[in-house]
């Protein structure tokens, strides 16, 4: 039963404490859309997505409207789009898969939508010829559109690290920095690489839609960094205490995010897929997860303790948002990507927060290295090594890890790149300069580790 004091303190969550709903996502499978031609595939797409999601954008106003509850973005994540290009790709190892992401962004533009993301390939394993395509395809796609995401998947618990992907990852990030480097290289804030992907992420520039995921489904992302933060700031007791009002805190937030994906799945007419409870930060102050973990008794992000304080905070999150609904999914922790955290950029500034120490807080979070800049001038191989490191942590503790790394095109450590918006803007951090290139040019496979054996 919802009283008067829930419906005033969920106010008080939205006008005072950054309370959002972060994101309705419509995930859209295009399996149907394949076709040896290429154009008629690109065709096929369009009519899909805009039959699939003309109201999208509407409906998720209209809910923001009645109840109150800001939207700040409506999005579309569609089935990994290396496996639509294989009809038309054939054994063509140059295929150009520009197009379908020119398709992308045109029925982006006609829904009205933010982002649309699922210019993606899965190479965990292996990669076929329509995922070298796409992969080969990533710099000039993201080039010639503004709001289509792409994600790579190259290793999973179960598969272990494709090392050959990894390398094939630092050359393309370089090579996305230097078409963009007239916007900051801000390409590369749309790109993102994984270890044990999800199916079901609402939020970008990650998203796609999963092979395990239905013909169209409803998937929202909550966030609320500021509410955590409020609530702390009146708990005195000790991090027992702090878990447990981070757990009802995170309920609550849940349950609003569950509401509004109700009601957009109803009056869509599509099922309702999973909430993703992700403190998701924002520049904005007071929306920082940096300032969650200060609250708990840090002086600042990145000093001894974060990533115990981290764990902590992550934990409670997943425990409070199970508890509010059944079908929480996603990634549902805390992100800490660099430029959208006022906290973390603060950290970064006043040389409390490394890029070692972020590494560290990788192995406890949601999802990984996101969001840093490093100098333009950092070799491909100390990318793909920057991206392996993080993989292998996923990989051991078969969880979601990724990177979304910004190698500034012309800056160096002292600099700052600014992206605007919620992507905010991003301190140039040192990375270490000895070389991985041997390391990374042996290729081949990580085998999975022996905790991959579970049946």
């Amino acid at each position: 039963m919802i009283n008067d004091r829930d419906i005033l303190e969920t106010i008080q969550m939205i006008s005072q404490e950054h309370l959002d709903v972060r994101t309705v996502t419509m995930g859209i499978s295009l399996h149907s859309c394949a076709d040896e031609d290429a154009k008629r595939a690109c065709e096929k797409m369009y009519t899909k997505i805009c039959r699939k999601a003309e109201n999208l954008v509407s409906v998720a106003c209209d809910i923001e409207k009645e109840y109150g509850i800001p939207i700040i973005n409506k999005r579309i994540s569609v089935t990994p789009i290396s496996y639509i290009i294989a009809a038309a790709a054939g054994d063509d190892p140059n295929f150009d898969a520009t197009p379908y992401a020119e398709t992308l962004q045109r029925a982006a533009d006609t829904c009205g939508v933010n982002f649309i993301g699922g210019f993606s390939a899965l190479v965990q394993k292996g990669m076929s010829v329509a995922d070298n395509a796409l992969i080969n395809s990533i710099p000039s796609a993201l080039t010639q559109t503004r709001n289509v995401c792409s994600s790579v998947n190259i290793a999973s618990t179960r598969a272990g690290i494709n090392m050959d992907a990894v390398a094939r990852m630092g050359h393309i990030i370089r090579e996305l920095a230097e078409r963009t480097r007239d916007q900051d290289s801000i390409g590369c804030a749309k790109l993102v690489v994984f270890a044990n992907a999800t199916e079901d992420n609402p939020f970008m520039a990650g998203a796609f839609h999963g092979q395990g995921e239905g013909e169209c489904m409803i998937n929202v992302g909550v966030s609320g960094p500021g509410v955590v933060k409020k609530a702390l700031e009146k708990c005195d007791g000790d991090l027992a205490d702090v878990a447990e009002t981070i757990k009802r805190t995170a309920f609550k937030i849940t349950r609003m995010g569950q509401l509004v994906a109700r009601e957009a799945s109803s009056r869509l007419k599509v099922p309702f897929g999973i909430v993703d409870l992700s403190l998701a930060p924002t520049p904005a102050q007071g929306d920082s997860v940096a300032h969650i973990l200060e609250e708990m008794g840090l002086e600042t992000c990145g000093s001894c303790g974060t990533t115990a304080a981290l764990a902590l905070l992550n934990d409670a999150v997943k425990k409070g948002g199970v508890m509010a609904s059944s079908q929480v999914g996603g990634l549902s922790g805390a992100f800490i990507p660099v430029s959208e955290d006022a906290g973390m950029i603060n950290a970064v500034k006043c040389g409390a927060l490394s890029l070692n120490k972020l590494e560290a807080m990788t192995a406890v979070c949601s999802v990984g290295l996101d969001m840093i800049a490093v100098p333009g001038d950092t070799p491909a191989e100390v990318l793909s090594a920057l991206i392996a490191d993080e993989a292998a942590i996923g990989v051991i503790n078969s969880k979601t890890t990724a990177v979304r790394v910004i190698p500034a095109y012309g800056k160096n450590v002292g600099d700052v790149v600014s992206f605007g918006g919620l992507l905010g803007e991003a301190p140039i951090m040192p990375i270490s300069g000895y070389s991985p290139a041997k390391f990374i040019r042996r290729g081949g496979r990580i085998p999975a580790p022996i905790q991959s054996l579970k049946n």
